[in-house]
This record gives C-alpha cells, structure tokens and sequence, in this order.
C-alpha cells in the first residue's frame, strides 16, 4: 500500500505538476471570468516556473543531502560485496530499442564496475525491479546483469534482485537474499542525494553498510548557492529530484521505515 500511495501521492505533488496545474485551472478560471483567482493562479504559476527554473533554487535543497556523506578511504579494506541500487537504467527502451539505456543515475553503473574491478574478490549486487504503479515484465535488474557482463564483470560475481520497487524493499529484499555475515564489509552504491534516506533504510533492516555515494548533482562550490542557471529545465528536473528526496525522508521518518530524519555518518 505505502508503494502505491507513494506513487500517487507524488504526482499530485511534485513541484512541475502543481504549477501546471496551477496554470491550467488559473486559465479555466480566466475563461469562466473568475478574474481574480484566475489571474492568482496564473501568476503564482508564472512567478513558481521563474523561481525555480531560473533560480538556483535546488542547490539549497540538494546541497545538505549530497554533503551528508564523504567518500569512505577503502585503502587497506577487505570488501565482501558492492551494493548498487536501482535508478540509472531504463528497462522499456533497453527492451523496445535492444540497446541498454542508461539515464541520470548512470554512475551508479559506471563505479559499481569500477568498484569490482578494485576488488576481484567482492560480489556485485543489483537491486531493482520495476517501479511502475501497475508492474511491468521488464526489471532494471535484468538491463543491469547485462551491462555488467558485457563491461567484463565475471557473472558469477554477479546477485541480481529484481522483486524491489522502491528503497525499502531494495534493503529488504537484498539482505535476506545475500545474508550478510557479521563482520563483513558491503559498499553501497547510489546518487550523493539519495543516500541519507538509503543509508537509514538499510541501517533500520539490520544491514550494516559504507555509504559510497556517486552521482553528484551539485557542483559544491559557493557561487552556485546565487549563480542563476543558463537552462530552465534543468532547474525544474533537479527541484523536483530534490523535493522528491526530503518529502521522502519525511515519509519513511515516519513509517518508521528509518530511525532519524536525515540520516547521517554513524
């Protein structure tokens, strides 16, 4: 239930939607010659689109996520298993198209082998099924066993989880299929600001973990806290990544599906 209502939750509520919405039912409210609220509507949608799609409002919402961890020193460190999560791969066009498709998380694939090249001796996790609200028979793990082995990855290496479709079940599910020993050392894998919410859900499930966080969306410098962006869209795609992230700290803080707001190094 949490799964679905997550879903729909989210697409009434992401930051792009509700301006559109905004603007939709600020130009019925014109044509209905509901002036005044039309034209509120119109222009809090206007000034919402300018705000954050100009503005460099996201890097204040990212910032504080993506710099919640460093990259732990590994030197010296016998590791048992690299964890990767879901999200950099696109399982309908690899199939429609026959060519694997990777999207915005991509490093989560690219230092993941990097990772096993390092350490030989390591198993490589991925962990993704398909996050469509009526299912698919595509997964992302099935695009991932692929990559990894066409990139040299020995596949009997290889722990392919394909039932999850969100982060909890990504913990869930990955630690009782590998079942970790006590003592042993298992990396996870995922974008910078995705990883205070992960590194708490999997903490919460009793999986011990060293975050390794990849897929920086800031640059983490100071101008850009005030420097306005060249391109409107991006800033819209990012805020939505952003809000999307603290909204879901929100929600699992208080399913109990973490055990602090905003996670952080232990």
């Amino acid at each position: 239930m949490f799964f679905y209502l997550s879903k729909i939750f989210w697409f009434v509520s992401a930051p792009v939607n509700v301006l559109m919405f905004a603007f939709v039912l600020g130009s019925i409210a014109l044509a209905l010659r509901w002036l005044r609220i039309g034209r509120a509507l119109v222009f809090a949608a206007t000034a919402g689109y300018v705000i954050i799609g100009f503005l460099p409002f996201h890097v204040w919402l990212l910032r504080p996520l993506e710099d919640r961890f460093s990259r732990p020193d590994l030197t010296g460190k016998e590791i048992a298993g690299i964890i990767v999560l879901g999200g950099a791969v696109d399982p309908y066009i690899t199939a429609t198209r026959g060519v694997t498709q990777l999207v915005l998380g991509a490093p989560r694939m690219t230092e993941a082998v990097a990772l096993a090249r390092r350490f030989p001796k390591a198993r490589l996790v991925f962990t993704g099924g398909s996050a469509a609200l009526l299912g698919s028979p595509y997964t992302e793990a099935s695009v991932a066993e692929a990559l990894f082995k066409s990139l040299g990855v020995d596949g009997s290496r290889l722990v392919m989880e394909s039932r999850s479709r969100n982060t909890y079940e990504n913990a869930i599910y990955t630690r009782d299929l590998i079942k970790p020993r006590p003592g042993e050392t298992w990396l996870l894998v995922t974008s910078a600001y995705h990883m205070p919410r992960s590194a708490g859900i999997f903490r919460k499930a009793n999986f011990a973990v060293v975050p390794y966080p990849v897929d920086y969306r800031t640059r983490g410098t100071t101008r850009e806290y005030w420097a306005p962006l060249r391109n409107v869209s991006e800033g819209l795609r990012y805020t939505d990544i952003a809000v999307r992230e603290w909204v879901g700290l929100i929600a699992y803080y208080m399913t109990g599906k973490t055990a602090a707001l905003l996670p952080g190094p232990s």
